[in-house]
């Protein structure tokens, strides 16, 4: 639950953001329509609640298109995909054509999701570019090709260009079977981690391959990633229970990104292309990681399995080199 002070919102949770009386009995009780625990109401109901509720709010701001951490409260309803509180806002005189973050708009970002008839399309509005389209319609298909299933706790390293046999190559592996694998894929969390972790799924992929561990870290770690990217880019994730999707960049050897959300929202500073990028596979990091590294798989064996090939790492420390 998330409380506000001295704002009227003390007590309100995100569910609470559909609840048109009870929002409604909070302004008229006094409730500022302008803050909300550090934010503004108007961005959470655009995100969370209803469009009742996002016109009630628009009714009482100064400002429909006001600023949260540099985006309105309509480019939340459209990357929250909430298109009736979209159009809720439209009505209350908020500009989809408005420029934000990496030059997009919510209006033309829109146009490369689940609804691109959103908004009328003005004549000067340039719309998508051809790349942008062909973007667009990968990311529809991947999306759909991947489905929807538990990833939590899988560790992933995606690498564009390479197939699997060179992946195991790369990494110096061996080939894994018998009696020992078996016993571990049926209970990989009974064995201790340090054994458990040297094992890891290497499928070949349109566009290159996919190294995976349903149960560890292993394939994001920057001495396997590194290996992996030499001549190309490998995309790393671990889905980390505890802390949420931690992805990285390899390229040619060298780490250049650590750290990072996939699947989360775009950052203030992103690129025109990471925008895209996270509206098309936002909360869907798996997704999010193969696009990067330029992989098309027709569905998700290769990140739950079975693999192609299973195979043993070599003892090495993979956090320092």
């Amino acid at each position: 639950m998330v409380t506000g002070r001295n704002d009227g919102w003390a007590g309100v949770g995100w569910e609470d953001w559909r609840d048109y009386d009870g929002i409604r009995r909070r302004l008229d009780q006094g409730a500022d329509p302008e803050a909300w625990s550090g934010g503004r109401p108007l961005h959470r109901a655009a995100a969370f609640g209803s469009p009742a509720v996002v016109s009630e709010l628009a009714r009482r701001v100064a400002d429909v298109d006001a600023l949260d951490y540099g985006t309105t409260a309509l480019w939340e309803a459209v990357l929250s995909d909430r298109p009736d509180n979209a159009r809720a806002l439209a009505a209350a005189g908020a500009d989809p054509w408005r420029p934000l973050i990496g030059g997009w708009s919510p209006g033309r970002l829109s146009l490369a999701g689940p609804t691109p008839d959103l908004f009328t399309v003005p004549d000067r509005e340039r719309g998508l570019t051809e790349a942008e389209r062909a973007a667009a319609q990968e990311g529809g298909r991947l999306v759909a090709a991947l489905g929807s299933f538990s990833y939590e706790g899988t560790g992933l390293a995606c690498v564009a260009g390479i197939d699997a046999e060179e992946a195991i190559r790369r990494l110096e592996a061996t080939p894994a079977e018998g009696e020992e694998l078996d016993e571990l894929l049926e209970d990989p969390y009974g064995y201790d981690m340090d054994e458990s972790l040297r094992f890891i799924g290497v499928t070949t992929v349109p566009g290159g391959c996919v190294v995976t561990q349903p149960w560890g870290y292993a394939p994001s770690m920057p001495g396997v990633v590194t290996r992996l990217s030499v001549g190309t880019v490998c995309y790393g994730l671990y889905a980390n229970p505890k802390s949420g999707n931690q992805g990285s960049v390899a390229r040619d050897g060298v780490i250049e990104g650590w750290d990072i959300h996939p699947g989360g929202w775009p950052a203030a500073d992103s690129t025109p292309e990471e925008v895209l990028a996270s509206y098309l596979y936002r909360h869907n990091a798996v997704a999010y990681s193969c696009a990067y590294a330029g992989l098309r798989p027709s569905d998700a064996r290769a990140v739950v399995g079975p693999p192609d090939a299973w195979a043993e790492l070599p003892q090495h420390d993979y956090w320092n080199s």
